[in-house]
């Protein structure tokens, strides 16, 4: 039964299966079979042991807990054991979004402006219900299945938060390349205005193929995503519509007050009435490759700061 006991109520209920479909530095996923019914969901199994403050791991349960949303990865069932919490999920099998665009060979302002429409139809929802992600990134937003037009789904809640009236979070958190300018200014936040921010990195780079901000060393990149200083350089933004960029503009506005909201987005004329001529995939293809090499150079850094393994001579 190897990690778990036979009488641990997870296994009397699910097959979980031996192979692991990713890992972080206290989670390992798998994939388990309902006994019963013989469907088939993910498994989060959390290591106790591992975990700096249970109470984010218990926050996260609460806010998925919360959360029943076509496009955004549902939370079945939770089994709390001693050394392990063991989080039952929908089972989501297409990958991330840009590795699926990549290897379509082909994209159009049309399907960009679907993609963000569901985004944001499923930004509206958590934001309705007080939930803000706050770490929206291309890893984050995967796909339901490998079928063309398989469901978007939004993943990871481990940073999200529920905002209530007059509530502050003050927390730096995100990813840099996404995160919105409120964030970094430590004055305190409250809506889900950084969420849209993020959203808007995400439609500029679906757009050309690269990011907005893109500075190397981090001070750099922090002034100018505090500044909002970008623009849409020659060729690449050459052929996408002017609707488009006013889009683009209304999403990385620096005042979160001003910024477009989710359903502003929904409203706006682009995501209705757009081009169905080809984007350039080939900036997306070196930028997706780009980003999947750092993130196997950080795992490698990790695994050598554990002393898990030892630098080649």
């Amino acid at each position: 039964m190897g990690i778990f006991k036979k009488d641990s109520p997870l296994v009397k209920k699910y097959d979980v299966e031996k192979a692991s479909l990713g890992s972080g530095n206290f989670a390992v996923v798998k994939k388990c079979k309902k006994k019963e019914t013989g469907d088939y969901f993910a498994v989060k199994i959390i290591d106790k042991a591992k975990v700096e403050d249970m109470g984010d791991i218990e926050r996260e349960v609460e806010i998925m807990g919360k959360i029943d949303h076509p496009n955004v990865i549902q939370l079945v069932e939770v089994f709390d054991e001693a050394k392990k919490m063991n989080l039952i999920m929908e089972l989501v099998s297409g990958g991330e979004l840009f590795d699926k665009i990549v290897s379509l060979g082909s994209f159009s302002e049309k399907k960009a402006a679907g993609v963000m429409n569901t985004l944001c139809q499923a930004l509206s929802y958590l934001h309705d219900k007080g939930i803000v992600h706050r770490d929206l990134k291309p890893e984050n937003i995967l796909l339901k299945d490998k079928s063309e037009d398989a469901d978007i789904k939004v993943a990871d809640f481990g940073l999200a938060r529920m905002v209530k009236a007059n509530d502050m979070m003050k927390t730096a958190c995100g990813t840099p390349g996404y995160v919105a300018p409120e964030v970094l200014q430590n004055k305190g936040y409250s809506s889900g205005a950084v969420d849209i921010w993020s959203a808007g990195v995400i439609l500029y780079i679906l757009l050309c193929g690269f990011p907005p901000f893109y500075e190397e060393e981090l001070p750099a990149l922090f002034d100018q995503i505090l500044k909002g200083r970008y623009d849409f350089p020659s060729p690449w933004w050459d052929q996408i519509s002017d609707d488009a960029k006013d889009l683009v503009r209304k999403m990385l506005t620096v005042d979160p007050k001003k910024r477009y909201t989710a359903v502003d987005v929904l409203k706006h004329k682009w995501i209705a009435n757009n081009s169905d001529s080809p984007l350039d995939l080939a900036q997306l293809k070196k930028y997706n490759a780009s980003r999947k090499l750092k993130k196997a150079a950080q795992k490698l850094m990790k695994l050598q700061k554990a002393g898990l393994m030892l630098p080649s001579k």
